[in-house]
């Protein structure tokens, strides 16, 4: 498909500017000017392959529209290889336009009027109109055709979502003032927030989601909506909140939206961990505000990210960030001078994690790395003035195992004391143990941390057979290794014999 398929960022970039400049200079509710006929025309040079879909559904009598996020992201400097599309066609009839044109379609979303295809490096769904809400206490939506374009715009979440560019004119569609929302940086509903939430629940997640993602200030309205309406997230599948809440944890700036979740009180519902963090701060300020340092380390985490594999965003990291003191509420204790104890809440806050999410349904690998993070985020303090045995450290890599450079990041994110000497002190003790960790790395070859003999030399050395004596004996030289480092065929062998003499005496 080649360079005709290409996106032209620079002709995006020059199109947002244009017309929101327009918009905030002219300070009012745009109408299909020349300014912006001109906007469109840019939109449709910068992604040619929009005006191919309008012809091809045009030739077979079809109305079809760019529509949503993509025009939204486009007005807003932000082209992307995702296109999104409305049309009256029915799904058999959108795969019968789209036949020996595209390089793959798929059909995963058919239930839902959609129909995906890959063109060049772009990714297109097409979706027939649609006009579906919940019916009372379903966790689904119940899904019908739409008849015209307005249709489809009208249940849709927020106005700046709520326009479209129909093909192949070009024409600019926006019957609910999303230019002027965008220029404004806000979050409306198209008709009434309480309406909007009824059909769907879910928008209330996604208008906190967009808050952080677009760093748009949310209309009052909608968060009076949410105050109002939050119970009925209930009805919501537990998977569709989860995807929400993962994508406003990846977004680049979580916090203002995960601020917004626990002001409307929709976290009470969704993650309650997070709105329990905010602890009552004892009249000597003997322990900090436990939420917003949550809320801190997670900026820092983000901040750090480039040490993850993969060099971010990364949802595991994230998390277990933001949840690593839900376990402080539970263990919180008052001593008899007035100090603040919170013992074993990085046990306690493991234990929880691993119930949130499953109840939000998160995959079993996910949720283990998570809650394991979270279990380990303490264990760098054990290391104090930089004093740890060779030992101390090579326990410390195998337990985070793969995790090792997330837990790097986590350590490092957790530090948000005040004290610049204090602060300091803790990133040169982090920095010696990392040396220490890259050192032994070089000399013992921790990342694959084994015994000096396997199963096959255990069992031959011994003189027995396949059986639980063989795992315990492997747990022996795992232990010895990480005392003394690598000792050689020889001596394992000598140990080992010396061990089972042991047992047998």
């Amino acid at each position: 498909m080649g360079a005709r398929h290409a996106l032209n960022a620079n002709r995006s970039d020059r199109l947002g500017r244009r017309l929101l400049q327009w918009c905030i200079v002219s300070n009012q509710q745009p109408s299909l000017t020349a300014v912006q006929r001109a906007a469109v025309h840019d939109l449709m040079r910068a992604i040619p392959v929009v005006g191919e879909v309008g012809q091809r559904f045009a030739a077979a009598g079809h109305g079809i529209s760019l529509v949503g996020g993509s025009v939204r992201d486009t007005l807003l400097g932000r082209l992307r290889a995702d296109l999104d599309f409305t049309t009256s066609a029915r799904p058999a009839d959108i795969e019968a336009c789209l036949a020996g044109w595209v390089d793959a379609t798929w059909d995963i979303g058919r239930e839902f009027g959609t129909i995906g295809a890959r063109v060049g490096g772009l990714h297109l769904e097409i979706t027939t109109y649609r006009s579906d809400a919940y019916a009372s206490g379903s966790r689904k939506p119940t899904v019908t055709y739409g008849d015209t374009l307005h249709g489809d715009l009208s249940r849709r979440d927020f106005t700046v979502n709520a326009m479209a560019v129909s093909l192949p004119d070009g024409e600019l569609v926006d019957p609910y003032g999303g230019v002027g929302d965008l220029a404004a940086r806000r979050l409306r509903t198209p008709g009434t927030p309480q309406a909007s939430f009824d059909d769907d629940p879910l928008r209330m997640m996604r208008a906190v989601r967009f808050a952080a993602q677009l760093q748009f200030d949310v209309d009052p309205g909608v968060i009076a909506a949410i105050n109002e309406m939050g119970d009925r997230i209930a009805i919501v599948s537990s998977e569709r909140i989860r995807d929400e809440l993962v994508k406003l944890v990846l977004t680049a700036q979580p916090r203002p939206g995960l601020a917004l979740l626990v002001e409307t009180g929709l976290a009470q519902l969704v993650l309650p961990e997070l709105p329990a963090l905010q602890l009552e701060v004892d009249e000597h300020h003997r322990h900090k505000d436990v939420y917003q340092h949550s809320l801190t380390v997670l900026d820092q985490a983000i901040a750090l990210e480039v040490g993850v594999p993969g060099g971010g965003p990364d949802f595991v990291t994230r998390f277990a960030a933001l949840l690593h003191d839900i376990g402080k509420p539970r263990t919180r204790r008052f001593t008899s001078d007035g100090t603040v104890t919170f013992h074993h809440h990085d046990v306690v806050g493991a234990k929880m994690a691993r119930r949130r999410m499953k109840a939000l349904r998160f995959s079993n690998d996910v949720t283990d790395d998570v809650a394991r993070l979270i279990e380990l985020h303490l264990r760098f303090h054990g290391y104090g003035s930089g004093d740890w045995t060779d030992s101390a450290v090579r326990r410390y890599v195998r337990d985070a195992g793969p995790l090792l450079e997330r837990l790097h990041v986590l350590t490092r994110a957790d530090c948000t004391t005040r004290n610049s000497r204090k602060a300091a002190r803790l990133r040169r003790t982090y920095d010696e143990l990392e040396q220490r960790i890259t050192v032994l790395a070089e000399n013992e070859e921790l990342a694959a941390m084994r015994p000096d003999l396997d199963g096959r030399q255990i069992m031959d050395t011994l003189g027995i057979e396949p059986g639980p004596v063989v795992g315990k004996a492997y747990k022996f030289l795992l232990e010895r290794r990480m005392d003394e480092g690598p000792l050689g065929t020889e001596q394992a062998r000598a140990e080992l014999l010396a061990w089972w003499a042991g047992r047998s005496g």
